[in-house]
């Protein structure tokens, strides 16, 4: 029994044969995401819709060579993408994906940005109710500018990516299941639907808001060869990934990587200062999501071979000549702040305590990843005053590679670790639905223990 597997990545879609009776993914493949329009404004960031539909299809197809007897297709997409469509399943808009920020330009009242706005007609309770989503670029804030601008119908419906990508190739009624409904930051995780308040507030009312649909609902039938395969609803791909690194309620998940997240699991609803994600078997995730990375630490890189670069020479991998370099700094007073890109409390970055002993790349790097650990643990207690998780889970390309940066997290934690097995965290993810779908496991909670259990004994 196979399934196939779509993640509608930020960078790629990637796709995959999903063995159900072998539990394992097959025939990985991944192809370019669509390159983005040009706007009028650097602000934004558009995608040609059809152009992503031609490109899921063209790998699906694919796929479907490998996997003939094909029984069901399951997808998760980078949140926070949006098409608009009419009630004829037209579409009516461009995608706008999550790196689309015309919200922070000035609003013509000159009282601020069009985002200004929108926090100055919510509350906080409203916000943290939002699991503290709203921000410049979610679709809500999209939608505002439009109406703003004058150039939004009444009567559109505001669909998520991967609800247009299966609308338009099933010809089914777009709708959309939690864990991508909450991305919108327009859904009151308290109610489990829209938040109509906030929704009548910012004058988007007159839009026809898409149905919400239960986890693994099927919402169309696809010709995959000779088969009907029937499309389940698309999920977050934030909560595929820690599906797939299959992280249990005992475990504090961290995933680092270009990106970086802090994250709980917990069984009942719990909002606060941080942001709150649905989850799968109506759990729920309390995360951290603007932690320092690989970004910050690549643009320190960048720095260090600014000279090679513009001199033709072609460096090799930095990172294992930084590993060797911390590793022979056991400790420094140098400091360095990687909070140098936006996101909520950010400010400026920053490296001090410089002496011409301690400005090394041993020292730097050690000084950065000390930093790190001191972030994630300050995130750690916040989502779980207590500490009483089991252990840490590792995810994540930078978390897999560099061991002396999970040598310094656990340090500062005090505590073991366990890394992800999967390099492709979210297609094991999408295999673990596949498995709940088709009816070979009971929930997500279920195969996800017995998986882990399998996994650990496999390592023992």
């Amino acid at each position: 029994m196979s399934f196939l597997g779509i993640d509608l990545g930020t960078s790629f879609i990637k796709g995959a044969v999903l063995n159900l009776m072998a539990q394992r993914l097959e025939h990985v493949q991944r192809m370019p995401f669509p390159d983005p329009l040009v706007g009028e404004s650097p602000l934004q960031c558009e995608y040609d819709p059809q152009g992503i539909v031609t490109a899921v299809r063209t790998l699906l197809n694919e796929l479907a060579a490998h996997a003939p007897d094909c029984d069901g297709v399951v997808m998760c997409s980078q949140m926070h993408g949006m098409v608009l469509m009419n009630d004829r399943n037209e579409t009516a808009s461009n995608c706008v994906t999550w790196r689309d920020q015309r919200a922070v330009m000035p609003h013509p009242s000159g009282s601020g940005s069009y985002f200004d706005k929108i926090i100055r007609r919510t509350s906080p309770e409203l916000r943290r109710a939002l699991g503290n989503e709203l921000e410049p670029g979610r679709p809500i804030c999209f939608l505002f500018w439009l109406a703003e601008q004058g150039k939004l119908t009444p009567g559109l419906i505001p669909v998520s990516m991967p609800d247009f990508v299966l609308t338009a190739l099933c010809g089914s009624a777009p709708g959309v299941e939690a864990t991508n409904a909450s991305a919108y930051g327009a859904f009151n995780l308290e109610t489990s639907d829209w938040h109509h308040e906030l929704i009548r507030e910012l004058g988007l009312d007159r839009l026809h808001w898409p149905a919400r649909r239960k986890h693994g609902e099927v919402v169309g039938h696809l010709k995959l060869g000779s088969k009907w395969a029937p499309c389940y609803t698309p999920v977050g791909d934030f909560q595929a990934a820690l599906a797939g690194a299959l992280l249990g309620a005992e475990e504090l998940s961290l995933n680092i990587s270009t990106g970086s997240q802090v994250s709980r699991l917990t069984t009942a609803l719990s909002l606060g200062d941080y942001q709150t994600r649905p989850f799968f078997d109506g759990k729920f995730l309390n995360t951290f999501t603007y932690t320092p990375s690989g970004r910050s630490l690549d643009a320190v890189i960048s720095l260090l071979t600014e000279l090679a670069t513009a001199q033709n020479i072609d460096l090799q991998d930095p990172w294992a000549y930084i590993a060797q370099a911390v590793r022979a700094v056991a400790d420094t007073d140098l400091e360095v702040d990687l909070t140098f890109f936006p996101g909520p409390g950010r400010d400026q970055g920053k490296i001090s305590n410089i002496r011409g002993d301690n400005l090394t790349v041993g020292h730097l790097f050690r000084a950065a990843f000390k930093k790190m650990a001191d972030s994630y643990h300050k995130c750690a207690l916040q989502l779980w005053p207590e500490g009483s998780w089991k252990n840490l889970v590792f995810s994540g390309g930078l978390a897999c590679k560099l061991d002396v940066l999970r040598e310094t997290i656990q340090k500062k934690f005090g505590t073991g670790y366990r890394l992800s097995r999967f390099a492709e965290d979210t297609l094991y993810g999408l295999l673990i639905l596949a498995l709940v779908f088709s009816g070979r496991a009971q929930s997500v909670e279920e195969i996800t223990k017995e998986l882990r259990t399998k996994n650990l004994s496999a390592e023992g």
